[in-house]
């Protein structure tokens, strides 16, 4: 089964929000070895999450968009062994830390979430503080993790000020501190936007695999 066989049998499921199958589905695969970590996240669950989201006040696409993105919440949850599993294949880092949230107000995590299991294929050590979090806490967690690299994810483009202050206060802490981490954002937000992340002041934009691995392998090196 090629993954676009795949992504049409998973998106038909999501349509018709059966959790069990599309759970089953998604593992019987990998285990199988038909289906890797990353063509699945690349290729089935990122376009799926892509489709759902809600762009306008519909009532009626959103609580649909909730239902579906849990049923996406849920396969990530149980592909978690699997992205352990294939961590020898991808490694570049020896457990360095990462840090992976969203600002207050952005509730859209499935993206932010898989970019933390990318980084921990890559062989981080990830903290993943999720959606809605204010930026005290977002700095409480780097005084506490001391982080090789901060990720904030921003799908809604009305949460890119949120982003925007977080980010300018990570940069003044960084050189108030004299502390050595990179400031990474990504996201449908600066994916629209492709100079946001200038204008904000993070160090880079990061919105795939290949994205991750190449930036992480230059961080290590520095």
């Amino acid at each position: 089964m090629t993954a676009q066989e795949l992504y049409s049998q998973f998106v038909d499921l999501l349509q018709k929000e059966d959790k069990g199958k599309a759970v089953q589905l998604v593992l019987e695969k990998l285990e199988s070895g038909e289906l890797d970590i990353l063509t699945l996240y690349s290729e089935i669950l990122t376009p799926a999450q892509n489709g759902l989201v809600c762009w306008q006040d519909d009532s009626l696409c959103i609580w649909r968009e909730h239902v579906r993105t849990s049923i996406v919440r849920t396969v990530l949850e149980c592909c978690y062994p699997y992205v352990v599993k294939e961590i020898p294949k991808y490694r570049v880092a020896n457990g360095e830390k990462v840090i992976i949230g969203c600002p207050s107000e952005e509730y859209h995590e499935i993206g932010a979430r898989m970019v933390a299991d990318y980084f921990t294929l890559l062989g981080f050590h990830v903290t993943f503080v999720g959606a809605n979090t204010p930026q005290s806490e977002i700095m409480n967690a780097i005084a506490h993790v001391k982080p090789k690299i901060v990720g904030i994810s921003v799908s809604n483009f009305y949460n890119l000020v949120a982003a925007g202050k977080i980010v300018g206060s990570l940069a003044r802490i960084r050189k108030e501190e004299d502390l050595d981490f990179r400031i990474v954002v990504g996201g449908n937000a600066f994916r629209l936007n492709p100079k946001a992340h200038e204008n904000i002041g993070a160090d880079a934009v990061l919105q795939t695999f290949g994205d991750l691995k190449r930036y992480a392998g230059e961080v290590l090196q520095r």
